[in-house]
């Protein structure tokens, strides 16, 4: 003990430094661990879905793990082993690693305007899925989506027509009757949910992800993300 302080001084410094420890977060030994391929392989569909799950309870609750993000650098620069791959639209307020409480190396993320799925999409979910070992993906929609907005009033910009009109077969589906617009609320979210519906068939449907789905190794899911809120209801 420094010549300074007496016995009683020590005693309380030492209990305040426990009582300090104790107060502060105590993280499970490999909550920031890397995914490896040994990790990576013992990670089921549903178990993925559980670690999303409650990821999103964390963030919600302003409860999530704070990691070391450069050393999972180096500890993914040769390689990674991600265990879910989420399709995300590139709303700003959407971002998949953030919302799910995930980090460098745990989720793979492709985001398109509307989260909907073409060739080079279901390309890259087949790589992340038969090549790479994840055992879940994620269509992740939200409200207030403004590609939704621009399906139901048929907007007409570029490139952009054409993406538009890969959602506007959801609106279809609902059968609504007068002349769609943006400015009904619950017609945007009604297509939103739908249009997730929607992608999650498409995507469950393609032959070498049917075939990991089939052999339980898959599992394709819809959920929808409250921008007001953050949190995420999962669809069955």
């Amino acid at each position: 003990m420094p010549p300074h302080l007496n016995r009683r001084q020590g005693l309380q410094a030492l209990t305040a430094l426990a009582t300090g420890l104790l107060a502060a977060p105590v993280l499970a030994r490999n909550d920031c661990a890397v995914f490896t391929r040994e990790t990576q392989a013992g990670v089921t569909p549903d178990a993925a879905l559980k670690r999303l799950q409650e990821g999103n309870a964390r963030f919600v609750a302003g409860e999530t793990i704070h990691c070391d993000l450069r050393q999972q650098v180096r500890e993914t620069a040769k390689g990674q082993a991600p265990f879910a791959a989420v399709v995300g639209c590139i709303d700003s307020r959407v971002p998949p690693e953030l919302v799910f409480d995930q980090r460098i190396g745990d989720i793979f993320a492709a985001r398109v305007a509307g989260n909907i799925v073409n060739d080079d999409i279901l390309g890259s979910l087949e790589f992340a899925t038969q090549l790479a070992g994840s055992s879940l993906i994620v269509v992740l929609g939200h409200t207030e989506c403004g590609a939704i907005k621009g399906a139901v009033d048929d907007a007409k910009l570029g490139h952009l027509t054409g993406l538009l009109a890969q959602i506007r077969p959801s609106l279809a589906a609902l059968k609504y009757e007068g002349v769609p617009s943006s400015r009904d609320k619950a017609l945007v979210q009604r297509v939103a949910e739908r249009n997730v519906q929607d992608t999650v068939a498409r995507t469950a449907r393609a032959p070498v992800l049917a075939a990991r789905v089939q052999a339980g190794q898959l599992k394709v899911v819809g959920a929808m993300h409250d921008v007001a809120t953050g949190a995420i209801r999962w669809m069955s």
